[in-house]
């Protein structure tokens, strides 16, 4: 089985300008998914796809490979990162490259480890799964939440069930943490439906589903890293 790690690293943020390369504990955020894709040793290709000059000399540096700059298209504000994975995968092929998985590994999950990596492949072994996802366990419970009217009111906002249910004693619930999404090429490029059939969860550690977006997840992130996590 080949596996491609493709890891997303458009220039153009908007909230943090160059959040991408915005160094995290003495290294380019980029470069913690690069790192931890090589140290997995699943990868027969580690590859960047960036609209950047500069951003692909930096992933190279780390031993990642930029055979090519991501297209306008794939680049823009509306595009989607599954629009530079279909357009990895086709230029790849256009190469003469063909492979079996690809995992999108968000840079924005610097604490996502080599073993996580491997876990997830490890799940999809065992499911015979078509995609893998990670998640972790929800912050606040959805038990918990609800939309509200116009007149604020509260009385239909719990769920029965549950109106008077200890934090504690509430299911457990688990949200996506954008850290691994691992799926086999040939039925992603058929439908483009990694949420299909066949699609099944790897359940990461909370504390490693840091998703840094601001500069407060940075110093999250940063402190997370000098205590060891």
């Amino acid at each position: 089985m080949k596996n491609i790690a493709i890891i997303p690293a458009r220039s153009g943020s908007k909230g943090l300008p160059d959040k991408n390369i915005k160094m995290l504990s003495g290294k380019p955020l980029i470069a913690w998914s690069i790192e931890a894709a090589i140290s997995s040793g699943v990868y027969d290709e580690v590859m960047v796809s960036t609209d950047s000059e500069k951003y692909a000399d930096i992933a190279s540096s780390f031993g990642a490979k930029v055979p090519f700059l991501r297209s306008a298209e794939a680049s823009s504000d509306t595009s989607s990162s599954w629009d530079a994975v279909r357009e990895v995968i086709l230029k790849y092929q256009e190469l003469g490259q063909n492979f079996d998985t690809f995992t999108l590994l968000q840079p924005t999950s610097p604490l996502r480890s080599a073993d996580d990596i491997k876990g997830s492949f490890d799940q999809m072994l065992d499911k015979n799964a078509r995609t893998i996802v990670s998640v972790c366990e929800t912050e606040d419970s959805p038990y918990t939440c609800n939309t509200l009217p116009e007149s604020m009111s509260m009385q239909d906002f719990f769920i029965e069930e549950y109106k008077n249910t200890r934090r504690q004693d509430l299911p457990k619930c688990y949200r996506l943490n954008g850290a691994i999404y691992l799926s086999k090429v040939d039925e992603f490029l058929k439908d483009g439906d990694i949420y299909a059939n066949d699609c099944y969860a790897y359940i990461m550690d909370g504390t490693r589903s840091v998703d840094i977006d601001t500069d407060l997840d940075f110093k999250i992130a940063q402190l997370l890293i000098e205590e060891g996590v």
